[in-house]
């Protein structure tokens, strides 16, 4: 079992403090706008319904549907790309995703892993070594992994050892990440009066060396001394340099008189030597890698193998070092070592699984949004602990269990589209909590200042709900949108302050117009009696509503829209579509059910002179708006 928290991802976390934001608005104008109402109105039921129908205005009733339905259309996007979407929020995730860690085993390397060569200590081919190897990848009983499988490959030894006539397993000593190595206990039958236990320990050399204290030297066994130990270094530092991942092969001769063994028997063993084996990295990990740097998000190698193989392998890979960090410095960091530890280097070496972990939580900790992509079972803890955890189909039950996403193909390309999938949907999420947050601010300041001055409501009850339920259902395909390429160059991140400057900034302004058009109905029009209210309403009504419209194809993008950027055809349609039936509602006879009465010819070139307006202040204000945050997302 794995022993972790759940935590809310990203994504949960800042749809979350979106919802409260805009709950917390609602709490704060609807009491205001009730009191205004009631104590200049004196209608305590018609103040406390026009109250509830502001209220319902407010409340983002689409935002589950936007937030389900863009989340929904990206995983599609990315099934016809074979890659499997655990978790709809993990799409957003790709987007917001800065940092990638990944292991390097089985995902930057192919997941085919060659033995290369078996040698003596002293680097010089030989026989034994392999067919200890053989002997212990044989009868270990744990998963066997890609090292196992590669040694096991070589089956003719099983004819060459006898294995049924001269050797049966004893015991086994299972591995560990702490240990890292794992051995086993065979009987070895010479003759009846030479039997003994054969104990065969193979793992990191570093670990192996450890439990040593004779090596074979010409079948000879001799103690292992200080020139020895600078021999063996020497020797496995040559290999890992080549890219080699070497595992060191030990054993100890035992009498047969015992069953059962533990950890305390890995002690005083002879190293025999070392088989090493290559594991060349994809093909598609270069231009993976590349992609990625360019599009901002930097790239973490978190692996148990040791620096010089990494190194090795970054290399290859065009990835460009900042630092490396190993397993047993990030257990004794400080939380302020740590956090400069992890944010200065990209290559984390002889890494337990909980060490991954840590850095992966650390990582989130500082504000990254970190993705972790690993396909082994030390994986699975760093695989839940991130943002997004990425497996391969190939990748052991537990990862793809932990895994909110799974590639089917080994290219690691997929991964650019899931970035830019996720941007895309991250982007059309953003629209419309700008467009919501912007929009309700507006509208509660222009019935606020309303309210305070007229007689009558600034619209009925039901047309506020019919006028948000026409705007609700222009957005519903919002989902659909086009995305400018520069929402997609860069990691999206959700920034309140924005969001708030946002609202407070463009709020206003379609208060501003708003208000004229209230002075345009009441000077113009002679809308200043409660017989005229409907007049007054349905003026209002229709240009609010064109508005609102109009302002998603202005927020949609940072560029001028209908020229550099146009909105997605189901976009255009839909606006199309509101904004007749807004003006048709109050000209035609059914538009009596919702109190509406006709409006004059002459108010529509007025609306028109309104409605440029707005488009041309609202731009205006766009264009200085991004000049001062530098960004438009």
């Amino acid at each position: 079992n794995l022993s972790y928290e759940d935590t809310d991802s990203s994504f949960q976390k800042n749809v979350n403090k979106i919802s409260w934001l805009l709950i917390k608005f609602m709490l704060l104008m609807v009491p205001c706008i009730f009191a205004i109402n009631f104590f200049t109105k004196g209608s305590f039921i018609g103040s406390m319904f026009f109250a509830l129908s502001i209220a319902v205005g407010l409340t983002p009733e689409m935002l589950p549907m936007i937030v389900t339905s863009t989340l929904a259309r990206g995983a599609v996007a990315l099934s016809k790309k074979k890659v499997i979407v655990k978790r709809l929020d993990a799409i957003q995730n790709f987007g917001s995703m800065n940092i990638l860690c990944t292991d390097k085993t089985g995902t930057l390397t192919q997941d085919k892993i060659v033995l290369e060569s078996y040698t003596d200590v002293f680097g010089h081919s030989s026989d034994r070594v392999l067919e200890h190897a053989y002997l212990n990848s044989y009868y270990q009983t744990g998963l066997k992994n890609l090292l196992d499988i590669a040694v096991l490959e070589h089956v003719e030894l099983q004819g060459e050892l006898n294995l049924s006539a001269n050797f049966s397993k004893v015991d086994e000593i299972p591995f560990d990440f702490h240990r890292r190595r794992m051995s086993v206990v065979v009987n070895e039958h010479i003759n009846e009066k030479e039997d003994h236990h054969l104990l065969i320990c193979k793992g990191a050399v570093e670990e192996i060396v450890t439990i040593c204290s004779n090596l074979y030297a010409n079948d000879q066994k001799v103690p292992l001394t200080k020139e020895a130990l600078e021999s063996i270094h020497k020797v496995t530092s040559g290999l890992n340099e080549q890219g080699l991942r070497v595992v060191g092969v030990a054993v100890k001769e035992l009498p047969p008189d015992r069953e059962a063994y533990s950890i305390n028997d890995e002690s005083e063993m002879t190293l025999v030597g070392y088989v090493a084996f290559l594991d060349p990295p994809k093909e598609s990990t270069a231009p993976a890698i590349k992609t990625l740097l360019e599009h901002g998000v930097k790239i973490k190698i978190l692996t148990g193998d040791n620096e010089l193989v990494t190194r090795k392998i970054c290399h290859e890979v065009r990835l460009p070092i900042t630092g490396i960090a190993m397993g047993s410095a990030i257990d004794k960091a400080s939380d302020e070592e740590l956090k400069k530890m992890v944010e200065d280097c990209n290559i984390f070496a002889k890494l337990s699984p909980m060490n991954k972990e840590k850095i992966i939580r650390q990582l989130r900790e500082i504000g990254h949004v970190v993705g972790y992509m690993g396909d082994g079972i030390n994986d699975a803890p760093a695989l839940r602990a991130a943002d997004i955890g990425i497996s391969v189909d190939s990748a052991v039950d537990i990862s793809k269990e932990a895994a909110d996403v799974i590639l089917l193909e080994k290219s690691l390309m997929v991964l650019e589209e899931g970035v830019i999938q996720g941007r895309k949907t991250f982007a059309n999420m953003h629209k419309y909590i700008r467009m919501t947050i912007s929009g309700n601010f507006g509208n509660v300041l222009s019935v606020m200042l309303a309210s305070i001055f007229l007689p009558f409501l600034p619209l009925m009850p039901l047309q506020i709900l019919t006028q948000n339920l026409m705007y609700d259902l222009s957005q519903a395909v919002i989902p659909f949108d086009n995305v400018d390429e520069d929402h997609i160059s860069i990691p999206c991140a959700w920034n309140f302050s924005n969001l708030t400057s946002f609202m407070l900034f463009f709020g206003p302004i379609s208060s501003i117009f708003d208000a004229i058009t209230f002075l345009t109905m009441w000077y113009v029009f002679g809308a200043q009696s409660i017989e005229k209210q409907s007049l007054f309403q349905s003026g209002w009504f229709v240009e609010g509503l064109i508005s609102q419209i109009l302002i998603v194809h202005i927020v949609r993008t940072g560029k001028l829209p209908f020229i550099e950027s146009n909105a997605s055809l189901p976009i255009i349609i839909t606006s199309i579509i509101t904004v007749i039936i807004g003006i048709v509602l109050p000209q035609i006879s059914i538009g009596s059910y919702f109190k509406f009465s006709p409006l004059p010819w002459l108010y529509y070139p007025f609306l028109a002179i309104i409605v440029t307006g707005y488009v041309l202040l609202a731009q205006v204000a766009k264009y200085f708006y991004i000049k001062r945050h530098k960004v438009w997302s």
